[in-house]
């Protein structure tokens, strides 16, 4: 498969659904994705299992607070560049790259490098979904090492690195992207094909633009949104799909903390009648609660839709007297393992609850 121009809305409105809130915005990495494309030509999608194992491959996106990405806006050469710097460094040619994560502007900036460059992509994730940190990604939990690793500020500043464990190059980097206006283009956890095969969510890509070309069906109240969602969601990686809520946005406090953006959105039934439900935001939308009866967490996804068109809605966008919808997906069984709950368990974000896969929630 190629993606082209014409591939790229059912791809950021699919993957900003799986994004969770997170990922960033896709608007702007969308327009830049397009004139990539339109300038370079289509890009390959390489399944992982279709690499050699000895190719190499390098992981690409936006690190920061997405509240940012919405002022500080990317160029068209910002990835290539980043991708550029990175082989320099190395002193080697990269075969192909893929995604930190398939969540919104974060699932668009590796095809605009792969274009500007003349690789493929591969057609997966490091999340399938967004979440917060480095070592969260497969390919840390994985033990893929996050460097050498290189980052590109908006003014053309290029930062190496070189640290010794993941948790490290994640407070590092972050660090970077607070004094670098607070986003930042990133190339890291470089790997071999015979790694990204044991690391990689599998088809996350394609998937985004089946899902997106759902959504794009299914525009409208949604109310109708469930059944569609089932159809596509219950046969995947990722399984059980369900409606939480639907009500008002009444309150939504969030600030820049940590280089994250941090707080909580409270949604009221549309009458007002019966508990609201809570949101906890770090990113990406984390643990939901319904008064206090927990109803879904981290690293089952949380999604939240405008009511009247079905449209998902980043963290960063969401805004007092919105009118939503709020769905939970099951995770990939990656997640569910014990290394990977070591680093994306609720307790991992300071919820005082373990784990409890979305369909034994009840």
């Amino acid at each position: 498969m190629k993606i082209d121009v014409h591939h790229l809305d059912d791809l950021a409105l699919g993957s900003v659904f799986l994004a969770t809130g997170g990922g960033g915005d896709p608007y702007v990495p969308k327009l830049i994705a397009e004139e990539a494309l339109k300038k370079f030509g289509p890009v390959e999608v390489i399944e992982a299992e279709d690499l050699n194992d000895d190719a190499y491959i390098v992981t690409i996106g936006g690190v920061g607070a997405p509240t940012v990405s919405l002022e500080l806006l990317p160029s068209i050469e910002d990835a290539a560049k980043t991708l550029e710097a990175f082989e320099q460094q190395v002193g080697r040619r990269v075969d192909a790259v893929a995604s930190f994560e398939i969540g919104g502007g974060n699932s668009l900036i590796p095809l605009v490098a792969a274009a500007g460059r003349g690789i493929p992509v591969v057609n997966g994730d490091g999340m399938g979904r967004a979440l917060p940190e480095a070592q969260m990604m497969t390919y840390a939990i994985a033990g893929v090492k996050p460097t050498p690793a290189i980052a590109y500020d908006y003014a053309g500043n290029i930062t190496s690195f070189s640290t010794s464990t993941t948790e490290v190059y994640e407070r590092h980097i972050r660090s970077l992207a607070m004094s670098a206006g607070g986003m930042i283009t990133t190339a890291e956890h470089p790997m071999s094909g015979r790694q990204i095969k044991e690391a990689l969510i599998p088809g996350t890509l394609t998937f985004s633009i089946e899902l997106g070309k759902i959504l794009h069906e299914n525009r409208g109240n949604a109310e109708e949104l469930l059944k569609p969602l089932q159809s596509i969601f219950e046969p995947s990686i990722y399984g059980d799909c369900r409606c939480l809520f639907m009500g008002k946005v009444i309150d939504k406090s969030t600030r820049i903390i940590g280089g994250y953006d941090i707080g909580e959105a409270t949604i009221e039934a549309f009458d007002g009648v019966g508990d609201t439900l809570s949101v906890s935001i770090k990113n990406e939308y984390l643990f939901a609660k319904v008064g206090e009866k927990v109803v879904a967490t981290v690293p089952d996804l949380i999604v939240i839709v405008d009511y009247e068109t079905s449209t998902p809605i980043n963290a960063e966008r969401l805004r007092f007297g919105q009118r939503v919808a709020v769905f939970a997906v099951g995770c990939p069984d990656f997640y569910r393992s014990k290394r990977a709950l070591d680093v994306v368990s609720p307790r991992c974000f300071g919820f005082d609850v373990d784990y409890v896969p979305l369909e034994d929630l009840g």
